[in-house]
């Protein structure tokens, strides 16, 4: 029987109940399980390796220098930490979409509607960026294809991002299979180039260059600094489409659990090692002024070095690569997407259309239209790869921050769901990488954090009105509003300690005590939050899956 979660108090819909233990092994019958292993860690590893290693390595040395390994080790730990609740999340409830399908089982529809929202603008844009990183390595060889003195395209560069698009589009239209397979073939050749770098980079390695000016020229705020506008979260944050297919895997219990776990621990060894050799090979006569020009010095890192040590052979590989990571990245967000927004439809939403899935092919293709139109239009600014890349790191972090606090409370109200893999130390683990997530958030700038959530706090205000008038039961709408009070709160707190602290703020409060206020908050958030899930859940059979 296909089955849906629904919180007490909703209408429409036949209420049945079921033993708890169940929800975790109702599956998306009208999804194919057609993905293993290798597929699920083929998808995180080149979902993580798109463009991020591409261009991260000379921003993350103008804002951090050569303690930009530690926000390098920092990112990875946070992203790890994550990964391990979304290990829980995902074995105990494999659904698809369930990045935003499990807010809405712990804290009802309410709040699955708002996390699916900025999901969804993460998901999309990141499409866009992927292609936008193609185009501007690709201008190396086709200067026509970027304005001059900018990295913004010109006509014809965007007609080619259009044509990616269309690419990723037809890839996925058809069969999850047919995406898997160009997917894994992509990815080899994703993975032998980086390494490739690594090798001969270490070759001219001087290790002087990790102490010129200073190991941390800039200081903490550097270092954290270069965690979210360096791009290093951007670079890891490949964990969502693993969970975002987890209907469409074999085996969900245990391939899930373990394809996320070797997708960040390999990512970080590889980024580590990348950012290692870029920092030990910049000629010294590059550094007379210090690290904070490397980002314009080198605005295609690894592409203009081999070129300054004159490594021609290795320029033309990184700009090859540089043409398939981000295709492959862009790929797997495009199939991962559609499962977000099939998700987010389920999850109270006015447009139920997109919950439709194709029977022959098992692709909810609606849900890939609109995809298709968001990342179109995500690259008709025509912006550049350095101006989306803060607003597309805090809108990923926060699709993952509210991951520890739905685990915290289905652990607390639904403690007979069965948990194949279940996290230990998760009393030390659930807050603390909640506290991480809400700090990449705030190091993105008050620019971003201001528009970003201020945006999410209006459609709140917007939404639950609308909520109400379409006759929704208020009983359970109430039931709602107090159990997404946390994350409206949690905003506000964010918004208010960026305006005060130093990442783009008044400074009215110093570094690092603008941080560590905001770590402090977000434990608080948190312990609110997980007190806030609703006290029960109820299986709902209204032929979803």
């Amino acid at each position: 029987m296909a089955v849906r979660l629904r919180q007490a108090g909703t209408r429409g819909l036949i209420a049945v109940r079921v033993p708890l233990e169940s929800i975790g092994e109702a599956g998306d019958g009208r999804f194919k399980r057609q993905l293993s292993l290798v597929d699920l860690t083929f998808i995180g590893l080149g979902a993580i390796f798109g463009s991020g290693w591409l261009f991260s390595a000379s921003y993350v040395a103008g804002l951090a220098g050569p303690a930009g390994i530690v926000s390098w080790l920092i990112g990875g730990a946070a992203v790890l930490l994550l990964g391990l609740v979304y290990c829980e999340l995902g074995a105990a409830l494999p659904r698809a979409g369930g990045v935003v399908r499990y807010p809405e089982y712990s804290h009802g529809p309410l709040l699955g509607f708002l996390m699916g929202l900025i999901t969804l603008i993460a998901f999309s844009s990141l499409i866009a960026i992927e292609v936008v990183a193609c185009r501007q390595y690709a201008s190396a060889w086709f200067p026509q294809l970027t304005r001059v003195g900018s990295q913004s395209p010109t006509l014809l560069g965007w007609l080619v991002e259009l044509a990616i698009l269309c690419i990723f589009f037809l890839l996925n239209y058809y069969s999850v299979k047919i995406f898997a397979r160009a997917n894994n073939l992509v990815s080899i050749f994703k993975f032998v180039v980086p390494l490739t770098v690594v090798v001969v980079l270490l070759y001219f390695f001087r290790m002087e260059n990790l102490g010129t000016h200073g190991f941390a020229p800039f200081g903490f705020s550097g270092i954290a600094g270069a965690v979210s506008a360096g791009g290093i979260i951007f670079a890891y944050l490949g964990l969502t489409p693993i969970v975002a297919v987890a209907g469409e895997v074999r085996h969900p219990q245990r391939t899930i659990p373990i394809a996320l776990i070797l997708s960040v621990l390999l990512s970080t060894i590889i980024y580590v090692l990348l950012q290692v050799a870029f920092l030990g090979s910049v000629p010294a006569s590059l550094l007379a002024r210090g690290w904070s020009g490397m980002g314009k010095l080198f605005a295609l890192p690894f592409h203009d070095i081999a070129i300054a040590l004159g490594v021609g052979w290795l320029a033309f590989l990184v700009v090859c690569d540089a043409v398939i990571s981000p295709s492959g990245c862009g790929n797997i967000y495009m199939n991962a997407a559609p499962r977000v927004v099939y998700g987010w439809a389920h999850g109270g939403t006015f447009f139920h259309v997109f919950t439709r899935v194709d029977e022959k092919s098992g692709i909810p293709r609606a849900a890939l239209w609109l995809t298709f139109a968001l990342a179109v239009f995500w690259t008709l600014p025509f912006p550049s790869w350095s101006a989306m890349i803060n607003v597309v790191s805090a809108a990923l972090v926060l699709s993952y921050a509210t991951a520890p606090i739905t685990a915290a409370a289905l652990r607390r109200n639904a403690p007979g769901l069965t948990r194949p893999f279940r996290v230990r130390g998760f009393a030390l683990i659930g807050p603390l990488s909640f506290a991480i997530a809400a700090l990449i958030v705030f190091w993105s700038g008050w620019k971003t954090v201001s528009w970003l959530l201020g945006v999410q706090i209006v459609l709140y205000a917007v939404y639950v009105p609308l909520r109400g008038w379409r006759g929704a039961d208020r009983d359970g709408l109430a039931q709602e509003i107090r159990a997404s009070l946390w994350l409206i709160g949690f905003y506000w707190l964010m918004i208010g300690l960026s305006w005060l602290g130093t990442f783009g703020g008044k400074s009215f409060i110093a570094s690092p005590w603008d941080s560590i206020l905001v770590a402090i908050a977000a434990l608080g958030v948190y312990a609110w939050g997980a007190r806030s899930g609703l006290p029960f859940l109820r299986i709902v059979s209204d032929g979803e899956d």
